[in-house]
């Protein structure tokens, strides 16, 4: 525990000064400007905001899938964007996992051997096993996508992402298509990740309940942050509503 709590005093991620302009023909669409943010080690971080407020562009940057126009990312101290595009992809691979709104699980592949092809790519990860167990889906190991339900689906594609034990898990509306009750089983499951492996865990939602569970809210509108204040009193998922 207390190698948890002195982990908590690093910072994972600095970025300064980022901003990001989407091309659309001669039309430059403005997505982030000029955005500073700090994330350290074994927090746990909601990304709150309306759709279209640059949220998910700046989780996308933060985990490699895109690149700023401008400023500069650091990662563990090492600039992010600064190496080619095989070291972003090494990046990818060994310290960031991605759990999205949708599963994108493999159809024809049990859930045990979704998460199996994660544990086969990294070199630290944990067993298929244990990461399904992590999330309450150890006894659904061999079912396929279509025979478990959209908040088994989840948890699946949490484990998968967890299985290679990365330093940030990044999670992109991740209640967005499910039911009340089921997103509250999602969020304990990433909560409990958080809380059990030490992940740095990033959640963007626009639902500013899911935010009482953070230990710190970043308000994001129009590309910049708003507010980034930390939780007085972080509620567990069982005591959400909406």
């Amino acid at each position: 525990m207390a190698s948890k709590q002195k982990q908590k005093t690093q910072t994972v991620f600095k970025a300064k000064g980022i901003s990001k302009i989407y091309k659309m023909g001669e039309i430059q669409v403005p997505a982030l400007a000029s955005v500073d943010l700090e994330l350290m080690s074994g927090e746990f971080v909601v990304l709150l905001g309306p759709s279209g407020s640059g949220k998910s562009t700046l989780l996308n940057i933060l985990g490699g899938l895109d690149t700023p126009s401008s400023g500069e990312v650091q990662f563990q101290n090492q600039n992010l964007f600064s190496g080619e595009e095989e070291h972003l992809t090494l990046f990818r691979r060994n310290h960031v996992g991605f759990v999205f709104q949708f599963y994108n699980l493999i159809p024809s592949l049990t859930a045990i051997e979704n998460v199996s092809l994660v544990v086969e790519l990294s070199s630290n990860s944990m067993k298929a096993e244990m990461a399904l167990d992590l999330v309450g889906m150890l006894d659904r190991k061999e079912h396929f996508p279509a025979q478990l339900s959209g908040g088994e689906q989840q948890r699946v594609a949490i484990a998968r992402a967890i299985a290679k034990r990365p330093d940030v898990l990044l999670c992109d509306e991740p209640t967005g298509a499910l039911d009340f009750k089921t997103g509250r089983i999602v969020l304990d499951a990433i909560s409990k990740v958080n809380r059990e492996l030490g992940t740095t865990t990033v959640v963007i939602t626009h639902n500013a309940t899911i935010a009482q569970m953070a230990d710190r809210v970043v308000e994001m509108r129009d590309g910049t942050i708003l507010s980034n204040r930390k939780n007085v009193r972080k509620k567990t998922a069982g005591e959400l509503n909406w």
